[in-house]
């Protein structure tokens, strides 16, 4: 049986009229530390005062966002201080130092295919850096070979990969490592009055130094999707061959950073004026610093790209942060796999993610010149970053939420994104430069009949544990095919239903409980019906009765 949590929750109240969010002690955060935002022009009086409920000042922030001072308490938990601190008429707000995550599924050590720029249906590589042997899809891929027609990047266009760092000596990514002209390495001045010292290739946040060297490979793996070197003869190929890739590190070698650390990336991307920020993490719960970080990012007309999650979750209803931020220069991303579609890990979201990119078995550079190939939302977002960079370098900055409209509305529609991405498609980067929309077309909604199932499709009442049920059904002739669930009632997202097409693409999953269901449809002539669940709770099933057809 799963491990109840019961969540300690706070209710914050109303501090200097922000609305507080209520806190989960369940959500990671650095142990007795707040992140407090003080009123403008009260930050000297809130440094003066003695003894701070007990905290002392870890560190003191200046940002775009606002001023922003750390706490830590080693005899106060979080909670109280935070209760404490919004009875001082100088804060504004004060919550918990988040602590965030790198977003990654899969690391194995190989050498294979690009099937993320142009997917042939037979060139997924495996764990082991061999062909998978899966078939795929032919053409489910950004049309990246298309795009390079048009334009390969420039070094103009600057994108900062917000991660572990990046290993800027890396033979397939050096060329295209960012420099700061402006400091003079290793002399330990801030030669260019920026406010960070030895800042060449970008900074460290975690350490509080200007090098980020990644020590984990998240960030470089990141940015080889991005960014490796075309045509020089080694290693793989990014989605841009000429852009300035900058290394901003919060996360730390282990894979986890602070919300302060956070906001302290991004502003130093936003002061530095990137064009993009490309954002392969994720955890803790909302966060208004975070959020102010970003927005005050999206006042620069820079785009922030933000990997979905990889929990297999709705993030309409369970929300993942940073890609849940409704701000206009935010484009959440989900990953898609080589046969066309949502990848089983990937978050999804009809109103909060929106688009679809290659994620599954991505290979890409890691440190000391090494390949590997990971799996993730984390690898999904790059490539929709050096999307977003190819066109920058096309026809320069745009305003943000046209960018992003832009890209939503060229994707390759697909009923495996219809009900799990805002755009119904995956990233096409030819559409996008070209600004190509293909229509969408549907059905039309009154000739569906309804047709009874040649076999019910029904589980145990109640299921039990680790149960697969498994049904295809086929419909000779049809255009159109949806099901018609009776009821489910499933133990919320940890037990599924899956809708699959003819070709193997999920059209739908299904969790937690309803009835009468009306499915997303497919248009094929057969459609697979599993059902699986896991080794905790079990709860009433389901039945499927009926289908609705459109010949």
């Amino acid at each position: 049986m799963k491990k109840l949590i019961v969540p300690a929750v706070l209710s914050l109240g109303v501090i200097a009229g922000v609305e507080a969010r209520t806190l989960s002690a369940e959500i990671p955060h650095v142990p007795g530390e707040v992140v407090v935002k003080v009123k403008k022009g009260f930050l000297g009086s809130f440094l003066g005062k003695k003894s701070f409920l007990g905290a002392e000042v870890k560190k003191s922030m200046g940002l775009l966002a606002g001023e922003f001072v750390v706490l830590k308490s080693q005899s106060k938990s979080t909670l109280s201080l935070i209760s404490d601190l919004k009875r001082m008429p100088e804060v504004l707000y004060a919550e918990p130092n988040f602590i965030y995550k790198a977003i990654n599924f899969t690391s194995d050590p190989m050498y294979g295919k690009l099937w993320g720029m142009a997917n042939t249906g037979r060139n997924e590589p495996n764990r082991n850096g061999d062909f998978s042997g899966s078939v795929g899809t032919s053409g489910a891929d950004l049309n990246a070979e298309k795009a390079w027609d048009i334009t390969k990047g420039t070094k103009n266009v600057v994108i900062a990969v917000i991660d572990t760092g990046i290993d800027y000596n890396h033979p397939d990514l050096k060329d295209n490592i960012w420099v700061n002209s402006k400091e003079i390495a290793g002399n330990n001045v801030d030669d260019d009055a920026n406010g960070y010292v030895d800042d060449i290739h970008g900074w460290n946040a975690n350490a509080n130094n200007g090098n980020p060297m990644d020590g984990n490979s998240h960030g470089t793996h990141c940015a080889g999707t991005i960014g490796a070197k075309h045509g020089n003869g080694i290693g793989v190929a990014g989605v841009m061959s000429d852009v300035s890739l900058m290394a901003v590190k919060f996360l730390s070698d282990e894979g986890s950073g602070s919300l302060a650390d956070a906001v302290e990336a991004i502003d130093y991307a936003t002061k530095m004026n990137v064009d993009i920020m490309s954002n392969s993490w994720g955890g803790g719960g909302f966060s208004q610093t975070l959020e102010d970080a970003i927005k005050a990012a999206k006042a620069k007309g820079i785009l922030f790209v933000a990997a979905a999650g990889n929990d297999s979750t709705n993030n309409d209803s369970a929300p993942h942060y940073p890609s849940n931020y409704q701000v206009d220069n935010v484009v959440s991303v989900a990953a898609h796999t080589h046969q066309d579609s949502l990848a089983s890990f990937s978050c999804y979201g009809k109103r909060t993610v929106h688009v679809a990119a290659p994620g599954h078995n991505i290979l890409s550079t890691t440190p000391n010149n090494t390949y590997k190939v990971y799996s993730g939302t984390s690898m999904a977002t790059p490539h929709v970053s050096g999307v977003l960079g190819l066109f920058i370098a096309e026809n320069g900055r745009q305003e943000v939420k046209a960018v992003r409209d832009r890209l939503m509305a060229t994707t390759v529609p697909s009923g495996a994104y219809r009900k799990t991405t805002i755009a119904g498609g995956r990233v096409d980067a030819y559409n996008f430069l070209t600004d190509t929309r293909i229509p969408r077309q549907g059905p039309d909604e009154g000739a569906w009949r309804v047709e009874s199932l040649a076999e019910v499709f029904e589980t145990s009442h109640p299921y039990a544990n680790n149960a697969k049920v498994t049904k295809t059904y086929t419909f000779s002739g049809a255009k159109f095919v949806k099901l018609v669930v009776d009821k489910y009632d499933l133990e919320a997202n940890y037990d599924f239903i899956t809708i699959k097409d003819g070709n193997g693409a999920v059209i739908e999953k299904l969790s937690g409980a309803g009835q009468n269901y009306e499915t997303d449809y497919a248009e094929t002539e057969k459609i697979t019906v599993e059902f699986s669940s896991d080794s905790s709770e079990a709860r009433w099933g389901a039945v499927i009765k009926n289908a609705k057809v459109i010949y």
